[in-house]
């Protein structure tokens, strides 16, 4: 397997691609934006130059890596003798089905279609393929250059080499890939996003401020970053959404979303994205600071 392509470039369509031109792919970037494409482009770089100045990376390994990308707004070029495709694209199903559907009709039989996709069924989307054991869940983490998990999600009738196939080119990017079979929110999600709910409930119903919220969970459980400024990170339109998945997977009202958190995304306030969420972000400052709507 050498030549990739990547449908979307944002934020982890622009990461995979790194990773796997990094990696020794040649990798054509799939977007409906030429300003996107580009914008993708100048983070790789950027990312890229970082890493150099880390010391990860030589500047050989950094032009090398750009050599092996090219981006194009035509699906059909883009996809032109590919051996995997990795959709990226926003975490939508009926969009979803649609790429697939298209991919299907425009790749050779044998490639691999793997979804990027963090809660939306792996089975729904190959049931609109010719070939549904080729269809399979590659669920990278942000940032994709730095997190070394993968979760591998087999969809129902995804096959054993499909499967195992992924598997071993997830070790050969230096990921660390964990399989897991197609219910709602996999692993990762299932698992985050209620604990994620959880901390906004308490936020809503007052139990504690933002801050001292996501201090407990740093400092008594260990996490890295507190839900709440993980939640902005991720985007509060998208643990709305996964958490919308997992509500309706599962019927289970313990999966309903704070009305706080539907609240702010109806609202715009989505987070990093928007520079507003929990907390507010300002560029150039590396300051947390809460937004004004949850000061004391």
């Amino acid at each position: 397997m050498n030549k990739i392509a990547v449908i979307g470039s944002g934020t982890m369509g622009n990461g995979i691609a790194h990773v796997f031109a990094q990696n020794g792919f040649n990798v054509s970037i799939i977007d409906i934006s030429e300003d996107a494409l580009k914008k993708a482009l100048a983070t790789i770089e950027k990312n890229l130059s970082r890493q150099v100045e880390k010391g990860t990376i030589s500047s050989d390994v950094k032009t090398q890596t750009l050599a092996n990308l090219s981006t194009t707004t035509f699906m059909k070029e883009g996809l032109k003798d590919v051996e995997l495709v990795v959709e990226a694209a926003t975490e939508n199903l009926e969009l979803k089905l649609k790429i697939f559907k298209d991919v299907d009709e425009a790749t050779k039989p044998g490639t691999i279609l793997a979804s990027n996709t963090s809660s939306i069924s792996i089975t729904q989307i190959a049931s609109v393929t010719k070939s549904p054991g080729h269809v399979i869940g590659m669920h990278f983490m942000n940032p994709v250059p730095v997190m070394k998990l993968v979760e591998i999600i087999r969809g129902y009738n995804t096959s054993n080499e499909t499967t195992h196939a992924i598997m071993e080119l997830s070790r050969k990017l230096g990921k660390i890939p964990v399989e897991v079979n197609d219910y709602p929110g996999f692993v990762a999600n299932r698992i985050l996003m209620p604990m994620i709910n959880e901390a906004i409930y308490s936020v809503y119903e007052g139990v504690a401020g933002v801050t001292e919220i996501d201090t407990v969970m740093k400092l008594g459980m260990a996490h890295p970053m507190g839900p709440l400024q993980l939640a902005d990170f991720i985007g509060l339109d998208v643990c709305l959404s996964i958490l919308r998945v997992l509500h309706d997977g599962f019927g289970n009202p313990k999966y309903a979303p704070c009305p706080l958190l539907v609240n702010m995304v109806q609202a715009g306030h989505k987070g990093v994205k928007t520079s507003s969420g929990f907390y507010k972000y300002i560029a150039g400052s590396k300051d947390l600071v809460v937004s004004d709507q949850f000061r004391k």
